[in-house]
């Protein structure tokens, strides 16, 4: 009799994009902790930061962020440094 191969696939498919998921989030998690910073943070230095394009960070502020964690993201432009994004506390679901 063959033997079944259904606990094999279904542990060998969760491991990659277990292991995505962890990759994803962690930098997920800096771009949060960069816009939480009292000076906030410009795109490029979210770009350095996470080494992502800097059309990959304005997605992931957009995307994940606003519209999936639903965190208030604040920017405004400033002479020095130009348009610098922060997240505002006062609207953050997850500190509740």
């Amino acid at each position: 009799m063959p033997k079944s191969s259904k606990h094999s696939k279904s542990k060998t498919s969760s491991k990659p994009t277990a292991a995505l998921e962890a990759k994803a989030s962690s930098k997920q998690d800096l771009i949060i902790k960069l816009l939480r910073r009292p000076q906030g943070a410009t795109i490029d230095e979210l770009a350095k930061a996470t080494v992502w394009q800097v059309h990959s960070v304005r997605g992931a502020i957009s995307g994940v962020l606003k519209k999936r964690l639903g965190l208030a993201v604040a920017s405004e432009t400033t002479e020095k440094r130009g348009r610098v994004y922060r997240i505002e506390r006062t609207a953050d679901k997850s500190a509740a």
